[in-house]
């Protein structure tokens, strides 16, 4: 539950800050209509072999744990190969809705072009706009921690409908510190700010997050947006308009 004595603001991004059907509906596709064109024209970008190379290290991680579906990424084959393995292997993680880091960090890095092209523009919701800005007069410090790799955070706050709101963030974590459904992610991630856990209120849409993070101490508040999930009985205070959350 929240009270009205907290220091920092822990947000999450999907359904909280941003509406889902953004992330679904824009994102997502954004990257399925575009990767095979995007990996053949810039197959020989060092920074794109990075990418693939994680992917390729999943796959195997994948497939060592028995990991299904899953497809392997063999990078002795020729070009055209490994690209059709890849394509394969991003389709079906992408299907599966998987949080990995290497499909996140591809995600993020062809997002990066969109944003940069005009290709794509961030959505936030003008309440949550209004309240990072309020809570930051206010001497509150923000911190986002959402399943999506810090750089996509980044771009969806830096190239947002809003204009650049960045400066209202103080910094980003992403599943590298831990699952959300996990205490001991936001205890890392308490312990990296520098304050007492009674003292961060987190707002997320989702109540298994919630219940981690109050597990963890934190203070907690759901968010309550169009297009999010029900999430039948709980116990949560509740907000649909972050301005109206008490400082």
């Amino acid at each position: 539950m929240a009270s009205n004595k907290y220091d920092v603001v822990l947000l999450d991004i999907e359904g909280t800050t941003t509406p889902i059907s953004f992330v679904h509906d824009v994102l997502f596709p954004y990257v399925t209509n575009n990767v095979k064109q995007f990996l053949e024209s810039r197959w020989d970008d060092p920074s794109v072999q990075t990418h693939v190379r994680a992917l390729a290290e999943q796959a195997a991680a994948d497939i060592a744990a028995g990991t299904n579906p899953c497809v392997a990424i063999n990078l002795d084959d020729n070009a055209e190969d490994v690209q059709r393995q890849v394509l394969e292997n991003i389709e079906l993680q992408m299907r599966a809705d998987r949080k990995v880091g290497a499909l996140k960090a591809l995600q993020g890095y062809m997002w990066r072009f969109g944003y940069e092209r005009g290709e794509l523009q961030g959505v936030v919701f003008t309440d949550a706009v209004d309240a990072v800005r309020m809570w930051t007069r206010a001497g509150r410090r923000v911190f986002i921690y959402s399943s999506g790799s810090v750089e996509a955070q980044k771009l969806i706050f830096g190239f947002s409908d809003h204009g650049n709101l960045l400066e209202y963030v103080e910094g980003h974590y992403d599943t590298r510190v831990g699952a959300k459904v996990d205490d001991t992610s936001y205890t890392a991630i308490v312990r990296d700010i520098g304050v007492c856990p009674d003292r961060v209120l987190f707002v997320s849409d989702s109540i298994r997050e919630l219940q981690a993070a109050d597990k963890a101490g934190l203070q907690t508040i759901l968010s309550v947006r169009p297009g999010n999930a029900p999430v039948g009985e709980h116990t949560f205070s509740t907000s649909s308009d972050f301005t109206q959350i008490p400082l």
